[in-house]
C-alpha cells in the first residue's frame, strides 16, 4: 500500500508574477544542498484522514503557525519514490512572512552510528519563489504541482 501524503501550496501575486511558498528540507543531507531541495509544505496522513485536513495540519506542524484564511483548489495527486508515496496537494492563495517560521522537528541519529541522536527542523528555511524558480527548486515529483497551480491560473510562466 502506499504511504498517503497532503499539503498546501501557498502562492500570491507579485510584481514579478505569481510567487510559491516552498520549505527547504531540514537535516543534515539537505543542509548543502538547493536545488532540488525545498518542498511543499506537506506530511503523511492516514487513509480515514481527509487530505485536505491532513494538508492543513501538516502546513502548521512544519511552519509553526496556521496557514492563512481562504479558499483551496486541489491540485491532483502524483505519485513519488516509485510509486511508493501519493502525493496530494490543496493550493490556496495568501501570504506568510517567512521570518515567523517555527518549524517542526524530527529525531536522527547524527553522525550515523554514533548513538547520537539529535533534533533537526523538519524545514529549515521557507522562501517565496516566482514559479520557473520554484520549479528548480522543487524535488522532481512534485514540479507537476507548480505546472499544474500555473495551468490553473493561467499564469503564462514558461516550462
Amino acid at each position: 500500500m502506499a504511504v498517503l501524503s497532503a499539503g498546501l501550496l501557498l502562492y500570491r501575486e507579485a510584481p514579478g508574477g505569481v510567487e510559491v511558498l516552498l520549505g527547504h528540507m531540514g537535516g543534515p543531507y539537505w543542509a548543502r544542498k538547493d536545488d532540488a531541495a525545498w518542498s511543499i509544505p506537506k506530511g503523511e496522513h492516514e487513509p480515514d484522514e481527509e487530505p485536505f485536513a491532513a494538508a492543513e495540519r501538516e502546513f502548521t506542524e512544519e511552519l509553526g503557525h496556521r496557514p492563512p484564511p481562504g479558499d483551496s483548489r486541489e491540485l491532483g495527486t502524483v505519485s513519488q519514490r516509485g510509486g511508493r508515496k501519493q502525493i496530494t496537494v490543496f493550493a490556496r492563495e495568501g501570504d506568510f512572512d517567512p521570518a515567523l517560521l517555527h518549524p517542526g522537528t524530527f529525531d536522527l541519529e547524527w553522525p550515523p552510528r554514533s548513538g547520537t541522536v539529535q533534533a533537526f527542523p523538519e524545514i529549515d528555511r521557507v522562501a517565496w519563489f516566482e514559479l520557473d524558480a520554484a520549479r528548480r527548486k522543487l524535488v522532481a515529483a512534485q514540479v507537476e504541482f507548480v505546472d499544474r497551480l500555473d495551468a490553473l491560473l493561467g499564469a503564462g510562466s514558461s516550462a
